[in-house]
């Protein structure tokens, strides 16, 4: 029997960036699920539990610094990899992310190559951890 596929929780209000990484992934193997919103976005990855949330800064309703520190503050959550995927390129933007528990960092525009790496090292470093 073949293993289920990792799924990959994408926050993002910005409809062709979530059509652009949502096929990609797809067409990889993941399975996707999308929240447009950090309100929803933190509902989903609560209730569904995904192997990793691509997550970005600036999202109405709650932030994704909100997102990715109320996760990382759950018991239940907490495991989960988030990989921030932002406009925002200052480096304090990256280091506020990563005080906010954010396991990655990847800037817009990205490469699809590069997304696709972060998300396996990031896979990886979570099945190792257990």
């Amino acid at each position: 029997m073949a293993e289920p596929a990792q799924r990959i929780l994408v926050v993002d209000d910005e409809p062709g960036i979530v059509k652009v990484v949502r096929k990609q992934l797809e067409l990889t193997g993941f399975a996707v699920a999308v929240a447009t919103d950090g309100v929803s976005g933190l509902a989903q990855a609560r209730e569904a539990r995904p192997d990793l949330v691509i997550l970005d800064l600036m999202l109405p309703k709650l932030s994704g610094y909100d997102v990715s520190a109320t996760l990382k503050q759950d018991a239940q959550t907490r495991h989960i990899p988030i990989l921030m995927l932002t406009a925002n390129a200052r480096p304090t933007d990256e280091h506020t992310s990563r005080q906010h528990g954010a396991d990655g960092y990847l800037t817009k525009p990205f490469a699809l190559d590069d997304l696709l790496s972060r998300i396996r090292g990031l896979l990886a470093a979570s099945a190792s951890n257990g």
